[in-house]
């Protein structure tokens, strides 16, 4: 041990006594009263003097004796710490609460110097701002009895844990990971050219080899490899002493974030003279060696870690990996003859292994067709690029869905507008009537999968408000059991104790009905559907599917048949958009499309198990909520009662698509109100400018060419704040909602909407 002068120490847990200076106070205090108490003539004066002068000493000596009490318990302790830490292999220390050091053991003199100061001293060389960190770990070990943390340094990973003793001594354990046994790297006794990086790129360390290749100590991986990014796996040049040098480059996962960056010579690596008469067994990465026909003649330990099950010898790499479309051997002879395309291969592992996706660089040839292929696991890479390639599906979806939502909807509108109004002038017994109502069922429809668009990009509005489930099901029932048939048994399972969730109501009924006739038409010859609610609570986020679903409380919702099930293959696919097992004109494609997006745009999830021949289960996650109480919904928001044939009014309609105006303005005049027409924003605010002029209601559309509907209307609102409002659109970007909020006294009305959606939608505001 190094042997160190214990300095005085504060009190432990919260005593605070008094210091020398302060008994020093005490015990002139009591000199003096007694002093004073010997001078003075009169007795109970003298009586006083001499109480007060006997108090303060006896106050003083106990005081005294406690302190010398604490500071021999303070050693005692600090000796039993250096008893506990000497024989330790890993460095200790112990310190008082400001960090300085009272002792140390050898291990910790050898590796940081052991010398007289402060902890943050010693360590002060080996990462950068010490005293942060160590005050940090003070404060915890405070708090909690104990604290641990890791420290990137250029070596590698410290781990420093402090733990309070007591007396207000800490005792600290620096564990350097870089060192322990076992963790040697490889590549130092091959001479490979290794690297280790950390998160942001900042190169930690580098081993002789790989600084006599770059010519020095870099800093950073740019420094190393340009701008390019890092590609695991492949050949990538990098800057060398003498210029351009090609490598072939692996990448280890370590600790903290680390990554642990091999160079492999691709031109020589069967017969390069470091690792001549040799195998490739001691190399880190992932390693095979093959001859030209494919045969494996050796794997290393990194190689058998990476397969589900270790290759037996003379097993072929066709055995083990797939996907490739040809013959594993033709591309294994065409490497060998230099006529391979350069690049690696992304195959997937054969087996048990078989959703591990690897990446195979291989390199070149000996002179007897022998070749090293080099793995990578590439698994986590392709999830991410399938992540990616989903996001852009839905992008380019919803991109679709929005282009043409407005100007498909504006055609419907017209379309089932101008049949509403020949309806009009038409009895059930006129010979056209049925070709009418058959224009307008067939308008709608369309409009219905304009619509399942939408939600599947989540481009749609929702009305969002607070729900119980229990309830919106009750409600459901009569209308899905009416859907189920009655081969087919409905059987509702609810948690006595459901929480709450915020929805669309018309929406999320929308997706139980989507639900359960999949769910019938799985089971044809009949069966039973389950639909249960429960409360779910996620201590840890899950993962699943490539989602991962956050930690918290959520209200699950799972619809279960016995029918055929969903082959395995299928899976992934089923909610994309058109994508359906049923035969033509069963079905569009969008009914789980459309549950999806839906389901997200709540901010839920939804999940599909199912075997083949066994049935399938639907399960969604909705966020919990607190049964909070509604804020009283507005007029505007409550069903209209019985509407007059005849309103009085004036509205002024602003619509640019003509023959959505003619309609829109022939449905309102036929209510008796008085309807002024305008093509754009711009001629509505001059129509306005006309203070004589007295507007009742506005109905515009949202999207149109220069000025928006949100935006004209809230310039006319400061002349006339009273004027109630109606948006018409087939197709609203996200931020409407948020303006519309904004936007006193305005209602939304969705397109294609019928003549009696609109009238009724217009009276009932002007009554308001």
């Amino acid at each position: 041990m190094v042997e160190l002068d214990l300095p005085a120490m504060a009190a432990d847990d919260g005593e605070a006594l008094p210091g020398t200076a302060q008994l020093a106070t005490i015990l002139g205090a009591a000199s003096v009263s007694l002093a004073a108490a010997a001078m003075s003539p009169e007795g109970h004066t003298s009586l006083a003097l001499l109480l007060l002068g006997t108090t303060l000493a006896c106050v003083a000596a106990l005081f005294w004796l406690r302190r010398l009490r604490q500071q021999r318990q303070r050693r005692d302790l600090v000796r039993l710490g250096a008893r506990i830490i000497e024989r330790d292999t890993v460095p200790g220390f112990l310190s008082d609460m400001q960090g300085t050091i009272l002792d140390c053991n050898l291990a910790a003199s050898q590796r940081f110097g052991g010398r007289l100061g402060t902890l943050a001293e010693a360590l002060s060389h080996h990462f950068a701002t010490p005293a942060a960190t160590l005050s940090r770990l003070r404060q915890r070990a405070d708090r909690e009895g104990s604290a641990q943390d890791m420290v990137a340094t250029r070596r590698g990973h410290l781990r420093l844990t402090v733990t309070r003793l007591g007396g207000g001594a800490l005792l600290w354990r620096i564990d350097d990971l870089a060192e322990r046994p076992g963790t040697g790297r490889a590549a130092d006794a091959l001479g490979l050219p290794m690297l280790t990086a950390g998160p942001s790129g900042t190169i930690l360390y580098m081993n002789e080899a790989c600084r006599a290749l770059t010519g020095g100590r870099a800093r950073t991986l740019e420094a190393i490899f340009g701008p390019r990014p890092l590609r695991p796996g492949r050949r990538q040049s990098i800057l060398g002493e003498n210029g351009s040098v090609e490598t072939l480059v692996a990448e280890i996962p370590a600790l903290g974030g680390r990554r642990e960056i091999y160079l492999l010579p691709p031109a020589s690596l069967p017969r390069d003279e470091a690792i001549e008469g040799n195998t490739i067994e001691g190399l880190p990465v992932p390693m095979l060696r093959l001859d030209r026909y494919g045969s494996i003649l050796e794997a290393n330990r990194a190689a058998c870690a990476l397969m589900p099950e270790p290759p037996e010898a003379g097993a072929r790499l066709s055995d083990l990996i797939e996907g490739l479309g040809r013959p594993v051997g033709d591309w294994l002879s065409e490497a060998v003859e230099g006529r391979a395309v350069p690049g690696p291969q992304f195959l997937k592992l054969r087996g048990p292994g078989q959703d591990t996706v690897v990446q195979v660089t291989l390199g070149e040839a000996d002179e007897n067709g022998r070749i090293v292929a080099v793995l990578y696991d590439a698994t986590e890479q392709k999830s991410l690029e399938a992540q990616f390639v989903q996001a852009q599906k839905m992008q380019a979806i919803g991109q679709l869905a929005g282009g043409i939502a407005h100007d498909f909807n504006n055609l419907l509108t017209a379309i089932s507008g101008h049949c509403d109004l020949l309806l009009l002038r038409h009895d059930k017994g006129d010979q056209d009537y049925s070709d009418l109502t058959q224009i307008h069922q067939n308008a709608n429809r369309a409009a219905s999968l304009v619509g399942q668009l939408l939600a599947y990009s989540r481009k749609q509005n929702l009305r969002l408000e607070q729900l119980d489930l229990r309830d919106t099901l009750s409600d459901l029932t009569h209308l899905l059991n009416r859907l189920v048939g009655e081969k087919v048994v409905l059987t509702l399972n609810h948690d006595p104790d459901l929480k709450q969730v915020r929805a669309d109501r018309r929406q999320l009924e929308q997706v139980l009905m989507n639900l359960v006739v999949n769910a019938r038409d799985a089971m044809p010859d009949g069966g039973e559907i389950v639909v249960e609610t429960d409360n779910v609570m996620l201590d840890v986020p899950l993962e699943r599917d490539r989602a991962m679903v956050p930690a918290g409380r959520w209200v699950r919702i799972r619809v279960q048949d016995h029918g055929c099930g969903i082959p395995v293959d299928k899976l992934p696919k089923v909610f994309e958009p058109f994508y359906t097992t049923k035969r033509p004109g069963e079905g569009t494609g969008l009914g789980l499309s459309t549950v999806y997006g839906i389901v997200k745009q709540s901010g839920g999830y939804v999940f599909v198990d199912s075997e083949p021949g066994e049935g399938s289960c639907f399960s969604l996650l909705l966020p919990s909520r607190a049964g909070v109480a509604e804020p009283a919904r507005s007029v505007r928001d409550e069903a209209p009662g019985p509407l007059a044939h005849h309103a009085d009014g004036v509205v002024l309609l602003v619509e640019d698509e003509a023959p959505v105006r003619a309609f829109a303005a022939r449905a309102l005049r036929l209510r008796g109100l008085t309807v002024i027409e305008a093509e754009d924003a711009e001629a509505a605010l001059t129509i306005l400018a006309d203070p004589e002029l007295e507007v009742d209601i506005f109905v515009t559309d949202v999207i149109m060419p220069g000025k928006d509907g949100p935006t004209w209307v809230r310039e006319a609102l400061i002349d006339r704040p009273d004027t109630q409002v109606v948006f018409v659109s087939g197709y609203a970007e996200d931020t409407f909602a948020e303006q519309q909020a904004e936007i006193p006294n305005s209602v939304f009305l969705p397109k294609p909407f019928s003549l009696t959606d609109l009238a009724a939608t217009v009276q009932t505001r002007i009554a308001c």
